[in-house]
């Protein structure tokens, strides 16, 4: 295919869907290279075989330049990135003036990420989304597991559902937690991981609550894809709850054969759903 032929630029994040995504790269032998994020990606993944360069968050123009002269064609943004405060930026000359660009018309993660694709593709690359390159991590419509979500956990996902519509109107986060009908807790800048623990302290007595993770209905498929994996299983099945549901074809699970495992093992259920707004 004529994707393949295009050598991949990758920004790597945290977690394990970058080095998911480079050994594809291997297997497939396409040419890559990565832009790997200080104090986000696992150092100890990065052998001297795997092509790359460290970079601080606030150097956007050194890499612009390490991706030209890497004759790159396509890019990737993948995996989690912590949000810095602006004093930790310390942001070369370029990322200066991105920022000073967009101004305040970036308010939110969603806006930020939608100018930093612009910017990319002013440099004569184009971005794509990790479904472009692995649409197999897209979750499926429907149940995943053997445990199934009963009469209450539906309602409950129903409820987290139609907040978490509203919630990604306002570009504020992808997650909601309800439990018997109560809103638990909604993401904000701390992440899934964070909200997971702190909801699980929330939780009365009785079924447990579940997680309700959405694309934002403006957001961009090629950016920060709603995605679980294991260590989202066991941060639920540590705090007591009792599954997830997940946008169906516009979110990632990664590792799907060993999280549907993992979650059986617990007795969770993990449900792909297509979520409908609610008409007044």
């Amino acid at each position: 295919m004529e994707t393949q032929q295009k050598k991949l630029g990758i920004i790597a994040g945290g977690g394990t869907l970058p080095q998911t995504l480079i050994e594809h790269c291997k297997k497939s032998k396409r040419d890559y290279f990565v832009l790997a994020i200080e104090n986000n990606a696992d150092r100890a993944f990065f052998s001297p075989d795997i092509p790359h360069c460290w970079i601080r968050i606030g150097q956007a123009g050194t890499g612009f330049k390490l991706f030209a002269d890497q004759h790159v064609q396509e890019v990737v943004m993948i995996g989690t990135i912590h949000r810095p405060s602006f004093a930790d930026l310390v942001p070369d000359l370029r990322t200066t003036a991105f920022f000073t660009k967009i101004g305040l018309k970036a308010l939110g993660d969603d806006g930020i990420l939608r100018a930093l694709v612009k910017e990319i593709e002013s440099e004569n690359m184009r971005v794509v989304g990790i479904h472009e390159v692995l649409p197999d991590l897209l979750i499926k419509e429907g149940i995943l597991t053997k445990n199934k979500p009963d009469k209450q956990a539906i309602a409950d996902i129903e409820r987290g559902t139609e907040v978490a519509l509203q919630l990604g109107l306002l570009d504020v986060g992808q997650s909601v937690i309800v439990q018997q009908g109560l809103v638990l807790g909604v993401e904000g800048i701390e992440g899934t991981d964070k909200l997971i623990e702190r909801c699980g302290e929330y939780q009365r007595k009785g079924a447990g609550a579940v997680l309700v993770k959405l694309r934002k209905p403006q957001q961009d498929m090629r950016i920060d894809l709603p995605t679980i994996g294991c260590r989202t299983i066991e941060k639920l099945h540590n705090a007591g709850m009792r599954g997830v549901a997940i946008h169906a074809g516009n979110a990632l699970i990664v590792d799907e054969t060993k999280v549907i495992a993992l979650a059986d093992k617990y007795k969770m259920f993990i449900i792909g759903i297509i979520p409908t707004e609610k008409k007044s």
